[in-house]
């Protein structure tokens, strides 16, 4: 089944609550929430206080993406703080498979993380652990990038091999996801879509979202 996460790095922040209340009553199916150090990459967002908030104020899945160094010294903090999904990044992981270990058995679906330039063997040893798998379809850090044209070809890959290990993992992608480009993405082979500037930034953001779950709805009945 296609999802659809709005990212609310392209919301406006002083008004977070109403930007995850309006993608909430126009059927968003989770809500991504980019968590940045500065330090992995060259931005800053938000921390575990606004994760707890949202958990208190909506039903939404929380899907937490980790952009930091030294992952494992957030995971309890954000698991504490309601996250439902939590993801790191494949390349600032030392013990990437204890990391993985680690967020399961605090309860929560974890994922790994691949930037546009990772390749997709960077899995093989801990495929057995995730339960999805986020590719990055720009680079990290900024929201409102296009999406890198490369990414088509990856996306297929990526789903191929997951299906090639008899495995049945859904891939979420990240970056540059608009209406225009919805469909072809769906035929590459995602299943998850995180969407920031691609909702928030449009004229009608619920109207918006609306289109993007009836496209979704289309392509699965096709299939």
């Amino acid at each position: 089944m296609i999802k659809i996460f709005p990212s609310i790095l392209s919301a406006d922040f002083a008004r977070i609550m109403e930007a995850v209340q309006l993608v909430e009553e126009a059927g968003a199916d989770g809500l991504h929430i980019d968590i940045m150090d500065g330090h992995f990459v060259p931005n800053l967002t938000f921390g575990p206080e606004l994760v707890a908030s949202l958990k208190e104020k909506t039903n939404l899945l929380l899907d937490v993406h980790l952009m930091v160094e030294n992952a494992r010294h957030f995971i309890h903090l954000f698991a504490e703080a309601g996250a439902d999904w939590l993801s790191i990044h494949a390349e600032g992981a030392v013990h990437l498979h204890y990391d993985l270990q680690l967020i399961k058995k605090l309860g929560k679906k974890a994922g790994v993380v691949l930037n546009p330039a990772t390749p997709i063997h960077s899995l093989t040893e801990v495929i057995n652990e995730v339960d999805f798998v986020l590719l990055m379809t720009v680079n990290p850090g900024w929201g409102g990038q296009e999406f890198i044209p490369g990414c088509h070809q990856k996306i297929t890959r990526l789903k191929n091999w997951i299906k090639g290990q008899q495995l049945s993992l859904p891939v979420e992608i990240d970056g540059g996801v608009k209406i225009d480009n919805f469909e072809e993405l769906i035929a590459d082979g995602a299943d998850i879509f995180v969407v920031g500037s691609g909702i928030y930034r449009t004229p009608d953001p619920a109207a918006t979202l609306r289109r993007f779950k009836e496209i979704a709805a289309a392509q699965e009945r096709k299939e």
